[in-house]
């Protein structure tokens, strides 16, 4: 059966996350929906990472196995045609079989945003985290260079998780600011569960005051969860491309 690879954006703000759950909105369930009334077979989609609910992406992969034989601009028509108005396919590939959406990936690019003024946004109320107090874009900067390279980031994993190898080789972690918006782009091999979420939650605490630049060190060696800042928010993340 060939295989099909999905590059999909999607609003994340009314859906329980990627993975299919009884009774929530998921993007899964969604996918799966639609190829099912194309083909008329249910069909099990992968997804190159997990999303949360309420986190976006911008180039999320997928991969399923069918027998149907479309071709690569019926599957985009098609889909497009069935998907929900926040869940959008950009590209349909037909790939080797043994390509795999989430074991095959090298790498990951995530990017957190950060409204920080005084005013909440009607607009960006649900893609950016309000954070009203100015922060220390500066020392933000100076602490992250702690992270970057091949550590464990138990420090930075949400619980519960199956996961058993908490080593990640974060290669790049850039903090850019266009006026009000600050942006975090993050890219590593691999990561584990909330663990963007709980850096930009540390590197925050550092930015309003609240932590030392040099304390993020300390709590990547420290292997513990308690000793790193709040998880933040979910609707401030995207998931902006997989590298295969």
């Amino acid at each position: 059966m060939p295989t099909i690879k999905l590059i999909i954006e999607y609003d994340g703000a009314d859906y329980a996350g990627w993975q299919r759950q009884p009774n929530r909105p998921t993007i899964q369930e969604a996918l799966e929906s639609a190829i099912l009334r194309m083909t008329q077979t249910p069909t099990s989609v992968i997804g190159a990472g997990r999303t949360d609910a309420g986190v976006h992406a911008l180039g999320q992969i997928a991969s399923f196995r069918t027998a149907r034989q479309f071709s690569e601009q019926e599957w985009l028509r098609g889909l497009n045609g069935l998907l929900p108005d926040n869940i959008g396919v950009r590209e349909v590939q037909q790939v080797q079989d043994d390509f795999h959406a989430r074991y095959s990936a090298l790498g990951k690019l995530y990017e957190y945003r950060l409204l920080n003024r005084l005013e909440r946004s009607a607009l960006d109320r649900n893609r950016a985290w309000h954070i009203r107090k100015r922060l220390d874009i500066a020392a933000m900067r100076d602490a992250a260079c702690a992270l970057l390279g091949r550590h464990d980031f138990s420090s930075f994993q949400g619980s519960p998780t199956d996961n058993e190898n908490p080593v990640c080789d974060l290669q790049r972690l850039d903090i850019s600011q266009d006026q009000d918006l600050i942006s975090l782009q993050v890219y590593a091999d691999r990561f584990l569960k909330q663990m963007v979420r709980a850096i930009v939650g540390t590197l925050v605490e550092v930015g309003l005051g609240k932590r030392s630049s040099g304390s993020v060190k300390d709590v990547l060696n420290a292997h513990d969860r308690s000793t790193a800042g709040q998880t933040a928010p979910p609707h401030g993340l995207y998931l902006v491309r997989v590298d295969y």
